[in-house]
């Protein structure tokens, strides 16, 4: 009796599939609203000279969409569904170029990819100049840049350029790298030679030597190239994102091999003008002081007396002025708000030079 009780019990699978199609069929029609007056949103902003990205914006709805869910969809999955929304909702508003430093396949595009979603018009560049010269004075609306790694540092170039092309940053995004052995090989003995970027290759020595210590390894300029070396030999691999796999009909033979788990990047996202949202509440510096004692003091003295934490300090030399140098900051507070613009003025007057990158949202609110 039992038995016959669960059988009637099991709903029947053809009523689920019609309810599903219908489900189907009101989301599709909402969504295309929601379309309509997401074209109706990129009329008023083409009439106001308003920028289509909107980081702060966008989120602000996903927190409101998450919070509000009772589930059973988990939050991830329901932030990755809205993330295409938005990226689609962009599109559709006006077509933006998105530059970032290819070719296809590097970290740089999958975080661009995971942040401006499948719909954004991405365009890869040789080199992180090509990028700044893109977005400064060539029409590219965006471009999406390394600042800096959790292990390796702050990417000196990308701070030299800043100091020679008028961009500002827009937004920042936290990518964690995690590392990939991956081969058309069947199994990780099979190996016989590794390509990848040097970085890679540096942030996975440990494992390397224990698994793979007598295979040879050859750098390449980026892990995508890597990847197009790797697809056509059997015997060799490349170490890289887990995407790659996938990108290249290739096999995953060991993850996460980096030596120290814990290693992000830290993206910017760049425009050609300041963003104009409300809510912004980091601020990034580029500036120089005069060559006498405390000068530097008395800058950070200013910010201390407003309670401005200096979350991020850090010195770079002058380019083509030898024993100078110049100080990029990272400020919790929106610099550019009416509240501080004394002690903005107070700044600027302690400098020899005072670029103001960018206000925007932090990552924790982008999250």
């Amino acid at each position: 009796m039992a038995d016959t009780k669960d059988q009637n019990d099991i709903p029947d699978l053809g009523e689920l599939r019609d309810s599903i199609d219908s489900l189907d069929k009101r989301i599709v029609d909402l969504l295309n609203q929601r379309a309509r007056l997401s074209l109706s949103v990129g009329r008023y902003k083409a009439a106001k000279g308003e920028s289509i990205y909107k980081p702060f914006r966008e989120q602000e709805v996903m927190d409101k969409i998450a919070n509000s869910s009772p589930g059973p969809l988990p939050d991830k999955h329901l932030r990755t569904i809205y993330r295409e929304i938005m990226s689609s909702s962009r599109h559709l508003q006006r077509p933006e170029r998105v530059v970032y430093l290819g070719p296809e396949g590097t970290f740089s595009y999958f975080a661009a990819v995971e942040h401006m979603g499948s719909s954004a018009s991405l365009t890869p560049k040789n080199n992180f100049e090509e990028i700044f010269r893109a977005v400064a004075e060539e029409g590219a609306e965006l471009g999406v840049i390394p600042l800096e790694n959790s292990i390796e540092g702050t990417v000196g170039q990308v701070v030299d350029l800043f100091m020679k092309y008028k961009v500002y940053i827009q937004a920042e995004v936290f990518s964690r790298i995690s590392h990939c052995l991956i081969s058309r090989a069947d199994k990780v003995e099979d190996v016989e030679v590794i390509y990848s970027h040097p970085q890679p290759l540096g942030q996975c020595r440990e494992w390397l030597h224990s698994h793979l210590r007598d295979v040879p390894t050859i750098p390449m300029e980026s892990t995508a190239e890597a990847a197009e070396a790797v697809a056509g030999k059997k015997a060799a691999a490349v170490i890289g994102h887990r995407k790659l796999a996938d990108m290249h009909a290739m096999n995953i033979l060991a993850e996460s091999i980096e030596d120290l788990p814990d290693n992000w990047t830290r993206f910017v996202i760049i425009g050609a003008a300041p963003s104009q949202e409300d809510k912004r509440d980091k601020t990034s510096i580029l500036f120089t002081t005069p060559n006498r004692p405390g000068a530097l003091a008395r800058v950070l003295t200013t910010l201390a007396h407003q309670g401005i934490n200096v979350t991020k300090l850090e010195s770079r030399p002058f380019r083509g002025e030898k024993w100078k140098y110049v100080f990029f900051a990272d400020l919790a507070c929106d610099l550019g708000g009416d509240r501080y613009q004394d002690v903005l003025d107070d700044i600027r007057d302690q400098c020899l030079t005072l670029r103001v990158l960018g206000t925007y949202p932090t990552q924790e609110e982008l999250q």
